[in-house]
């Protein structure tokens, strides 16, 4: 029996077990909250009307709208990852988070009818433009010594960060109180709002998009090998950094403009994904797409049942989850490093 096909094998088996994660994790998600819809009611269609309404108008597209986000950010950072080829850059962490949200924190705030005219896509028109603009601006920042440089990486996106959060404090201070209640509580992050026009528009944005990853997913594993060996191997590396580029960024800005502010899974994701199975990208995009649904929709799951009656902030739960993960990781290649 040949390596080959063993490999191939394993590769079956653990896309099977990912796929059961996640339709297991979907139907946790559905029957558990203050009205319990047990699962054996979902499969065999014997529910009730008030839990078949609660299910198709609140659970349903609440999960998959977790999915949807959830995969969008993972797929993205292990993009940007790849093309960047260091495990620290994150949409959150470099700034094209905070960049997407400023963009929509202006539309809410100072859009007036016009961004209630617009409605969902004009939100994630908004949120795309802003973290396409701050990807464009870290990766020219990034790439000033002629290859990508980590420390101008980091350095840029703590810069980004912080004048979009002075903004995004000015646009607080002028927001009424309906904008400040609003706007406070989305950039938490939250699912809640989530109905089936939001499902709706955040698929037709983020779906592509990973799709579109995947069919660079061999160019991003020829650039691990440095950019001057994948142009001699027929790269197209400007071509693949645009792409990356607004790939990234679209799905930054249509997860942000759905959800709110989120941070880490992009981080978090394709760093399980390399430890548990393999780097390689042919394989760490579709699966980072699948975890990252899973553990966004098992996170939202706990935000709503962990202080119940109320509801924590989505956001809020993944970055105490995603923070101290970040700090090991930090001191983890610090101690590789120096042989600590």
């Amino acid at each position: 029996m040949s390596n080959r096909f063993i490999q191939q094998v394993l590769k079956t088996q653990t896309n099977v077990l990912f796929l059961m994660g996640l339709v297991c994790s979907g139907l946790i998600a559905v029957s558990v909250g203050a009205i319990e819809i047990p699962v054996f009611g979902i499969l065999a269609n014997s529910l009730d009307q008030m839990q078949e309404t609660v299910l198709t108008q609140i659970r349903l597209p609440r999960v998959l709208l977790a999915g949807l986000v959830g995969a969008g950010l993972a797929v993205s950072g292990a993009a940007m990852q790849g093309l960047f080829r260091n495990p620290l850059a994150d949409p959150g962490l470099i700034g094209v988070s905070s960049g997407a949200a400023l963009a929509v924190a202006v539309l809410i705030v100072l859009g007036g009818k016009f961004a209630g005219t617009l409605g969902l896509y004009g939100m994630s028109v908004a949120a795309f433009s802003g973290g396409l603009v701050a990807s464009l601006l870290i990766f020219r920042i990034a790439a000033t010594s002629g290859t990508f440089s980590v420390t101008y990486l980091l350095l840029a996106g703590i810069a980004i960060n912080a004048l979009s959060g002075a903004a995004t404090g000015f646009l607080t201070y002028l927001s009424d109180d309906q904008q400040l209640r609003t706007f406070t509580f989305w950039t938490m992050g939250s699912l809640g709002g989530a109905l089936w026009p939001s499902v709706i528009v955040a698929a037709s944005i983020i779906l592509p998009t990973i799709f579109i990853l995947m069919r660079y997913a061999r160019s991003l594993n020829v650039l691990m090998l440095g950019e001057d060996e994948a142009k001699h191997l027929g790269v197209k590396t400007k071509d693949l950094k645009r792409v990356v580029v607004i790939c990234a960024a679209l799905c930054v800005g249509a997860s942000v403009a759905v959800s709110g502010m989120i941070g880490f899974i992009g981080l978090l994701v394709p760093h399980l994904i390399r430890l548990m199975i393999s780097s390689d990208h042919r394989q760490l995009i579709p699966l980072a797409a699948v975890l990252g649904a899973v553990l966004l929709i098992l996170a939202d799951t706990l935000a709503r049942v962990v202080v119940a009656p109320s509801e924590m902030p989505v956001g809020v739960l993944t970055s105490m989850i995603g923070g101290p993960f970040f700090l090991w990781l930090l001191v983890r290649q610090f101690s590789n490093r120096f042989g600590i």
